[in-house]
Parts: structure tokens; sequence; C-alpha cells
């Protein structure tokens, strides 16, 4: 039972020493420090800094008797106030810590996705956003290794209800120039670049407000990053390309 009790006293936010030493307080009643250091199993040089640590507390307090001081413990119901002092105090610097961590960098989250499902499934993700502008830089090669019918029969369809547009650079080729002919249709708008120079094999997506998509057709593979810094970076890049091509 004892052992229970000190487990919760350590929960409570007491250290293990404290927990024992008020407990035998508890037991042994107006007692020495002596008594309550032997009681608690502890050495008694430390039962005294313990001591002061839970007079602090307002769980111990001391008197004078003759030549001696004893202890006793005070109501345990005085652990709900601390715990509730605790938790005021907790709550009124919430707002400022909360600030603080707003300021904080974190990681981006990055999710990895395989084969054809993963990648369809990377295209979907884009579809979460509506009304929301989407910058692509497109890769010809879904034409030769992926399922051109996703981009047509689901992603286009969904995209359009969603009223998604998309602003895209694209390389040149016959292939291109013949897909870009159903923009208006399309709801999206592209710039086309020449190969000269610029060789992208893989797409990319900037979505929503933190969201990037990565896709290898020919890797089968995809990432969706959630990124604030990368995604405004990217946006800027885009944004100056799509700016300096005529």
């Amino acid at each position: 039972m004892k052992n229970i009790l000190q487990k919760d006293l350590l929960e409570a936010g007491l250290s293990e020493s404290e927990a024992g030493i008020y407990l035998a307080a508890l037991e042994l009643g107006e007692t020495t420090v002596s008594r309550l250091a032997k009681k608690a199993g502890i050495k008694r040089t430390s039962a005294y800094l313990v001591i002061e640590t839970l007079k602090e507390k307002g769980l111990v307090t001391s008197i004078k008797k003759e030549t001696a001081s004893v202890f006793f413990a005070e109501d345990p119901r005085k652990l709900h106030l601390m715990l509730e002092e605790r938790r005021n105090k907790i709550d009124k610097i919430m707002p400022q810590l909360l600030a603080f961590s707003n300021l904080i960098d974190k990681k981006p989250e990055i999710r990895y996705f395989e084969g054809q499902e993963g990648i369809k499934d990377v295209y979907r993700d884009s579809l979460k956003y509506p009304n929301c502008e989407m910058l692509a830089w497109f890769s010809e090669t879904f034409a030769t290794h992926f399922d051109e019918k996703f981009f047509l029969e689901e992603h286009i369809p969904k995209r359009l209800k969603k009223k998604i547009p998309v602003r895209a650079l694209l390389t040149d080729s016959e292939f291109i120039r013949d897909w870009i002919k159903h923009d208006q249709q399309h709801l999206r708008k592209t710039k086309i670049i020449s190969k000269k120079g610029y060789n992208v094999s893989i797409e990319l997506n900037i979505y929503g407000d933190n969201k990037i998509g990565v896709v290898s057709y020919e890797e089968q593979f995809g990432i969706i990053i959630e990124s604030k810094k990368i995604h405004e970076s990217l946006k800027s890049i885009f944004e100056l390309v799509w700016g300096l091509l005529p």
C-alpha cells in the first residue's frame, strides 16, 4: 500500500525522497528528523534538505520543543491546493509559451509513397484545397510511365469540380503542345520552356498553404512535404521563372 501511495505522490510531482519523508510524517505524527529519516530510509543529513523543500510546499511544519525541533505532516488535502496553484501558474504563462513555440522553426513533415497508387495518392492530396491555385512543373514522362487515364478520368474532373486552377511550366515537345490545347477547358495556364539547358524529369506541385508534392514517374515514387518555408521558397522560384517567360 505504501509503495502505491509513494508512486502516486511521485506522479503528483514530489521527488522520491519527498514522498518518502511525507508518508513517514503522516504515519509518525509529531516526530524528529532522526525518526523521519529512519522511517523513510534516507540519511539524516539528506532528510533535513528534503524537509525544507516540503516546508516550502506547505506539506510539513516544524515547531520547537524544549531543545529540539519536531516535525509533522500537514493535511494531505494541501496536495490538491499545491497542484491547483501549479496549474494556475502554468495557465497564466501558457499564452507566452505558445507564442515562443510559434517562433520555433519546425521540422518539415515528409511522407513517402510508392508505386502508381502511391503517386495517385500524392495527386489526390492536392484536391483537399478547393479554390486554391496549384503551381506545377510538369513532366511528359507521365505519358510513358504512368496511367494517363487517371488524370483525364479522375484527377482533372475532380480538380475542376473543386475549382482548383493550375499554372504550369512544361518542357517543349510535340506531346506537350498537343496536351496544352485543352488548357482552357482544364482550368489551366501553361508556359513552355525549351529543353535546351532545362532537363526536368520529375513533377513538382506547390499547393495548399504549405504542401509540396514531388513525383518521379520513372522511379515510381512520390513525396509530400509539409513546410511553409520550402513552400514559399519554391513558389518564389516558380513566380520568377513564370515572369521571365513569354
